[in-house]
């Protein structure tokens, strides 16, 4: 192997874990991709031409490796094609929410921001890994990255319907897993 990937491998290997995991939220894909991003760099080290930092282009070998994943989820599961049983936990059949699903408004002190709290961000953390990986990367790159619905789109390789009926599902799951785990245990603790 060479001795530059050698270093490359010591210098870069954190950053590129933080940043696949930040990406995924799973140690053990993260620990993978970055193996892949590594194992790429050494097939393609001839083609690496120094017009940019070896970081940079670790980067977006990873980067591409990341995307790489999650068309792969769309390419192999069904929730690409979105189906009406998804919303049966929430709506009847005439379309009108059912009286146990129906939003509540939650009870929060004006002073008081929820993500400032510890145990309530280690609950929607939670409920953001009970997504789906295709719901999980609608979230996080449209709220945490803030990222354009087009980016998204082109990122994930999907319509822009399809994009909104995901984002839609994926908020209203984030929801209720909210208000069973944060809110109504809240209630029973009070």
């Amino acid at each position: 192997m060479n001795n530059e990937l050698v270093t490359w491998t010591k210098l870069y290997t954190k950053d590129l874990y933080k940043w696949a995991l930040y990406k995924t939220s799973d140690k053990m894909l993260a620990e993978d991709l970055v193996q892949d991003t590594f194992l790429v760099a050494t097939e393609n080290f001839a083609k690496f031409n120094k017009q940019s930092q070896p970081k940079t282009w670790l980067m977006g070998i990873l980067k591409n490796k990341i995307a790489d994943y999650y068309k792969n989820i769309i390419k192999n599961t069904a929730q690409n094609s979105i189906s009406i049983e998804d919303f049966h936990a929430f709506f009847e059949g005439n379309g009108g929410w059912k009286p146990e699903a129906l939003p509540q408004i939650w009870a929060v002190e004006k002073s008081e921001n929820l993500l400032d709290n510890p145990l309530f961000s280690q609950v929607l953390h939670q409920c953001q890994q009970n997504l789906s990986p295709l719901f999980n990367a609608c979230i996080k790159l449209k709220f945490l990255e803030e990222k354009k619905s087009e980016e998204i789109c082109h990122e994930l390789q999907i319509t822009a319907t399809n994009y909104w009926q995901i984002l839609h599902r994926a908020k209203m799951q984030l929801r209720k897993c909210i208000e069973n785990n944060w809110f109504k245990k809240s209630e029973t603790m009070s």
